[in-house]
């Protein structure tokens, strides 16, 4: 599974890099310095084994030692010979086999050796098994080399790389940091926000990404201001011309009344083709967020879209805990798919409300009972200017659907469209609660 975040890849990295110092660290003291002193002590010990086994003359000194002499030097030194039947040889049999001290040892005895190391109660302890001793074991306590002694370097060494860890995790959370505020704000201005200028510090390139990011956003800020003077403008001076002509349209004589109506209805059309477009491209101002009642804005709209068409819609709402948003731009999203499913449902209408199981999302439902759509056409329904299949008509501007898509992502909620098995359309919206906000 390849490891996407850049902590995680950064600390990993450093890990190993830590793991690898280590290994150096402890190789070379095992040979620049532990290695060395174990050939010495093999070589000490070596003339303590030939001393024992009869070797008491030293050619360079001259010196000679007889079998008592040779007794008291070995138990000064701790040496003891034991019967490889003995209860004490136990320990030998069940003592860790060091092979690079048998080979030392078999070298410079001129004889095949078996050096094993145990622990007791007080210290570690040698055993030698020597082809010329065959039914004798020698015991050489290691009175200098406690376990004790070896539990501070892995103890401090553990802490160490603890420590190490540590700071290296937290001076490479404290160089993501920027990183996660520009990540924080990159999705803000994806749902349509416009997020005040980020402060540029951290690393000389994460300053820069920020600087860019920071002009990126006036950039966009000042295209949603021109864009919506630009929509103020034609709205206005389209709206006055037609207003003109519907005024003038009514004063036409009672002869050309067929006329009129044409020209009345598509004025009116205009008119709606004009606030769509107003609608869809309508910035969202999350500081005017209120509580919003969403069973009472479903219940609003199946008594009047009810009535206006002379249809009962269906109505199964639960008790809900307020969503947090614009109640102008939710019951205009509700309203949008509940006049759609009116306009394509058949007379069949149903609208139904719930709580998610973790109680953050608070959600409507609307059903109908019309054609439905085809699987190929359910992910482009929510694009603008596109009206879905055929069979659903080819009524309106196309920007129904979008609108609601846009207003649910400006709340942060989501939208899923699915066929009815027993046919028509399913469309639920969820929108945050207000806990969820705070």
């Amino acid at each position: 599974m390849r490891i996407r975040s850049s902590l995680t890849q950064s600390i990993l990295l450093f890990v190993t890099l830590l793991v690898a110092s280590q290994v150096y660290s402890y190789y070379a003291v095992f040979n620049y310095a532990l290695l060395p002193s174990l050939q010495q002590f093999n070589k000490i010990l070596s003339y303590e084994i030939n001393l024992m086994l009869g070797d008491s003359e030293t050619p360079e000194s001259g010196l000679v030692m007889d079998a008592l002499t040779r007794r008291q030097v070995l138990e000064q030194l701790g040496v003891t010979i034991h019967a490889k039947d003995s209860d004490i040889a136990n320990e030998f049999h069940h003592a860790l086999t060091i092979d690079l001290m048998s080979e030392e040892m078999s070298h410079k005895l001129g004889t095949p050796t078996n050096v094993r190391m145990t622990l007791d109660d007080e210290s570690y302890v040698l055993w030698m098994k020597i082809e010329t001793l065959p039914d004798s074991l020698i015991r050489i306590p290691l009175s200098e080399l406690q376990e004790e002694d070896f539990a501070p370097l892995f103890q401090n060494s553990l802490i160490m790389a603890l420590l190490i860890i540590a700071g290296g995790w937290l001076f490479i959370r404290m160089q993501n940091r920027p990183l996660v505020a520009l990540e924080r704000a990159a999705k803000g201005v994806g749902r349509g926000e416009i997020p005040p200028p980020l402060p540029e510090k951290g690393t000389s390139e994460i300053r820069s990404v920020t600087h860019a990011f920071n002009q990126m956003s006036k950039g966009i800020q000042a295209l949603e201001e021109d864009r919506a003077l630009l929509m103020a403008g034609i709205s206005h001076d389209l709206r006055t011309p037609l207003t003109r002509i519907r005024l003038a349209t009514e004063m036409m004589s009672p002869e050309d009344s067929y006329l009129a109506e044409g020209i009345i209805s598509d004025t009116e059309e205009c008119n709606e083709i004009i606030s769509q477009f107003m609608d869809y491209l309508k910035p969202v101002n999350k500081q005017s967020f209120v509580d919003v009642d969403l069973n009472a804005i479903a219940q609003d709209l199946a008594n009047s879209e009810g009535g206006r068409h002379h249809i009962d819609i269906d109505t199964q709402l639960q008790p809900l805990a307020s969503v947090f948003g614009s109640p102008i731009g939710i019951k205009r999203a509700v309203s949008n798919l509940v006049v759609n499913a009116v306009r394509y449902g058949n007379g069949w209408v149903k609208i139904s409300s719930g709580m998610t199981a973790d109680n953050k999302l608070g959600w409507l439902c609307i059903e109908d009972n019309g054609p439905g759509i085809a699987k190929d056409q359910v992910a482009k329904l929510f694009e603008p200017f596109t009206r879905g299949d055929t069979a659903r008509g080819s009524e309106g501007t196309g920007l129904g659907l979008a609108i609601v898509k846009r207003i649910v992502s400006q709340h942060n909620g989501s939208v899923v469209v699915n066929n009815r098995s027993e046919g028509g359309l399913k469309v639920q919206v969820s929108f945050p609660t207000n806990s969820k906000y705070k």
